[in-house]
């Protein structure tokens, strides 16, 4: 811990420089403008002479698996130098008071654990609903205050909420428990908080890439104990560039159009006697496709059809980056961004006829990279972003085809993260 001036001589000075360039791959003088940047708001906003900590939690890139996570099926995802950061100081007491920029200030006594019917919906339900499973699990939690700031642009679908949860997590794991809490647990922690408390239906993939860190390949088949397994892999070696492309429609309102994905889902494996389609058979599953239309909707079918397709793809996936296969991987790719828009029909939204935001993304993916390269629907989809994965010679062209029509600042460059939550040390102390 140091104080604010201390801190920032020593950023300023190169003493954090090992960390700047291991967690955001580039020179570390953008980096220190932001440290020291949000140093000076904490002590502005909580004063000087407070012990200081530095945390960062990354946003995280869904690769392959989509909507697979909610029904125990395999995930691919990585973590993207993008970040929430924090700058805290512990607290003798049970109080938590963050200044999240662009957010208004909040504070939560811990003392009291319980869901709050009020708290629905806002930062202060996450917080609280991880104070509380940390605590059900034996770990302790302590007051701090915090001026939080992020990079991860809002509604990119490089879900922030996962790296707020996971920074939350990772404070506690340091600030009160000596680092003993695994990355996985945080990301559960993180899971429970936003399902129980904060309201929100969502599988465990966000958490577990962003706490875990690197491209990660996950198996929900057990998700209380979930195999998750980190893949070194520079796409940027292997030739390409990972983008997201912002159509420019939040998804903030399209709750039920998620929630029906799972719901339609579940529908077909209550058909077979199941709570999720990873417990079907999928041969079963095929040749029960006559009797199963008169049970359930053709949608529910064709997102079941996704899901099977979807679950096998992400080994193959997995093993295309192992083998530093890049063809092989893009031909999957490409794959999974064609079963999500024909099968999973998440690309746009039901409630706006006119609103085709995704697939015009796509479509001017296809123009421009048709034979180079891959695109598909990013994350949850119906609104948000599109990925690409872009030959590196094509990289200039293909921004400025994307700006065009969506806008400066709407093709975002992802570069992987080697790492998930953390906190910052100082190579040296001088």
């Amino acid at each position: 811990m140091y104080k604010a001036d201390h801190l920032k001589h020593l950023i300023l000075n190169g003493s954090f420089d090992g960390d700047f360039i291991y967690l955001y791959q580039e020179e570390p003088e953008k980096q220190k403008t932001r440290y020291c940047a949000e140093i000076d708001r904490f002590v502005a906003l909580f004063g000087p002479n407070r012990d200081l900590f530095l945390f960062s939690a990354p946003g995280r890139s869904e690769l392959s698996g989509n909507h697979t996570d909610h029904q125990h099926g395999r995930v691919l995802a990585a973590t993207v130098t993008l970040d929430t950061i924090a700058v805290v100081s512990p607290r003798p007491d049970t109080l938590v008071r963050i200044h999240s920029q662009g957010f208004h200030p909040f504070s939560s006594d811990l003392a009291d654990l319980n869901k709050i019917e009020a708290e629905i919906g806002t930062s202060a339900a996450l917080v609280r609903g991880i104070a509380a499973d940390l605590t059900r699990l034996g770990y302790a939690i302590c007051g701090f205050d915090a001026c939080i700031t992020s990079s991860i642009p809002a509604g990119s679908g490089l879900s922030s909420s996962a790296a707020f949860e996971t920074l939350i997590g990772t404070i506690w794991n340091h600030l009160c428990n000596q680092a003993r809490i695994p990355p996985l647990q945080i990301a559960q922690t993180g899971w429970f908080a936003e399902n129980v408390y904060f309201g929100k239906p969502c599988g465990l993939m966000d958490q577990t890439a962003s706490a875990v860190g690197n491209i990660v390949t996950m198996d929900f088949a057990d998700p209380d104990r979930p195999f998750v397994e980190q893949i070194n892999c520079n796409f940027s070696v292997m030739g390409y560039t990972l983008y997201v492309v912002d159509a420019g429609r939040s998804h903030a309102d399209l709750t039920d159009e998620y929630a029906a994905i799972p719901r339609e889902m579940g529908e077909v494996a209550a058909y077979f006697g199941k709570k999720v389609l990873r417990d079907v058979d999928p041969q079963l599953f095929q040749v029960s496709l006559p009797a199963l239309r008169e049970k359930v909707s053709d949608r529910a079918i064709l997102r079941a059809m996704h899901f099977f397709a979807e679950n096998q793809r992400v080994g193959l996936q997995t093993d295309a980056l192992r083998q530093q296969d890049i063809t092989e991987y893009l031909i999957l790719m490409q794959a999974s961004g064609d079963s999500s828009a024909m099968k999973l029909q998440n690309i746009y939204p039901l409630d706006n006829i006119l609103d085709r935001s995704i697939p015009l993304a796509l479509a001017i993916c296809r123009q421009h990279l048709v034979g180079r390269g891959a695109w598909r629907v990013h994350g949850g989809g119906f609104a948000g972003t599109v990925q690409a994965l872009v030959p590196n010679d094509l990289t200039c062209r293909f921004e400025s085809a994307i700006e065009a029509v969506f806008g400066q600042g709407s093709c975002i460059r992802l570069v992987v993260r080697p790492a998930g939550g953390v906190i910052l040390k100082a190579d040296s102390e001088e």
